[in-house]
């Protein structure tokens, strides 16, 4: 008899998730697959929902060294991230928690409330030495749960505190509450925001990001961000070859129109869990496409799914991710965008006071 799918049992329905199956992390020594055992029992339909774990963090800051990446440090504010994107490139770090990179990673998030205050003690401790603090480099800090948990919020209340310099990434609404606390940062040099839009088609985006906002709502974002005075940076990312990459002009002129001062380009990544769960989601959601598609993603990346080596995995290699590249750069020079942003001020930061703290005169 037909069994279901990796890690799903029978009697539960995923609804608006991304990927399809839920198979065990990489260190994971056993799976789980559901089958019919002959019972003929009928099972109790229930709707698989999202779960929200409390981690109380003992470090708020994590530190990187990628010579791809232009920020040192960052933090994450959740664990999972509920738009449930079935290309995201972070869904393999759910299994360090003994989660699935599949529907787990959507459905069963851990947020960090009071990761503001153990923020502050590192950002008081005497060998710290500020740069600009990248947020939503992992997951994404204004994720649907966000609205319930604050976390992002303890963040930026903290960061607008200090004078702290601050980078944010999202494709996330939630961001607009929080105007209150970033047009200020702004006006100052502390800001700046990148939101990321895959698509300009709403049903592809309900498809490969089904609990995302919708295209045009994100340029709404970047509208209302704009009109707060924020340096909004479009981030075409990722580029999805043979499904996505046609309109790579078309997000740019858009995200100009909407007030974007800045763009930037990511092609697709499918490292570790994500590569399957990629090619399960196309067959079964982009039948037509598929071997395109990964023919397409191959050519970039060596004749592999992926290729990690530093100073390819972010764009690729060969004809195709150089055409990307040609097309993106002769894009942004035409609307007037920028790759590169003013760099955040940092000579304005000062250590978080305690209470009890001496006041400053001047």
């Amino acid at each position: 008899m037909e069994s279901e799918r990796d890690g799903i049992l029978p009697g539960r329905r995923a609804r608006a998730r991304g990927v399809l199956s839920n198979a065990a992390g990489r260190f994971e020594r056993h799976g789980v697959q559901g089958f019919a055992d002959g019972w003929e029992m009928v099972e109790e339909d229930r709707l698989l929902r999202t779960e929200v774990r409390v981690e109380r963090a003992r470090s708020a800051i994590t530190w990187n060294r990628s010579p791809d990446l232009p920020f040192d440090r960052s933090v994450n504010p959740y664990r999972g991230c509920e738009h449930g994107c079935v290309y995201c490139f972070a869904r393999p770090s759910h299994a360090f928690l003994n989660l699935s990179p599949g529907l787990d990673f959507e459905m069963k998030l851990v947020a960090r409330p009071g990761i503001g205050a153990v923020l502050e003690r590192e950002l008081r401790a005497k060998g710290y030495r500020v740069a600009p603090i990248a947020v939503g480099t992992n997951t994404d800090p204004y994720q649907p749960c966000e609205a319930e948990w604050r976390v992002m919020r303890e963040v930026v209340e903290v960061l607008a505190g200090c004078d702290h310099p601050l980078a944010i990434t999202t494709k996330g609404t939630l961001i607009e509450r929080d105007l209150d606390l970033l047009g200020p940062m702004a006006a100052k040099g502390l800001l700046r925001v990148g939101v990321s839009v895959t698509t300009l088609d709403a049903g592809l985006s309900r498809r490969m990001e089904p609990r995302a906002a919708v295209p045009a709502r994100r340029l709404e974002v970047i509208r209302r961000l704009t009109a707060a005075g924020v340096p909004v940076r479009v981030m075409v990312a990722p580029v999805v070859p043979g499904l996505t990459d046609h309109e790579l002009e078309g997000i740019l002129a858009a995200a100009r129109e909407a007030g974007a001062v800045g763009a930037t380009w990511i092609m697709l990544r499918l490292p570790l869990e994500v590569a399957g769960l990629w090619r399960e989601w196309l067959e079964a959601a982009e039948p037509g496409r598929a071997a395109k598609v990964m023919a397409r993603v191959r050519e970039a990346r060596g004749g592999k799914d992926y290729d990690a080596e530093w100073g390819k995995r972010m764009r690729g290699e060969g004809v195709f991710a150089a055409l990307i590249g040609q097309r993106f750069a002769k894009a942004v020079a035409r609307l007037g965008l920028e790759e590169a942003l003013p760099a955040l001020r940092c000579d304005l930061f000062r250590p978080p006071e305690r209470a009890g703290d001496q006041l400053r005169l001047f």
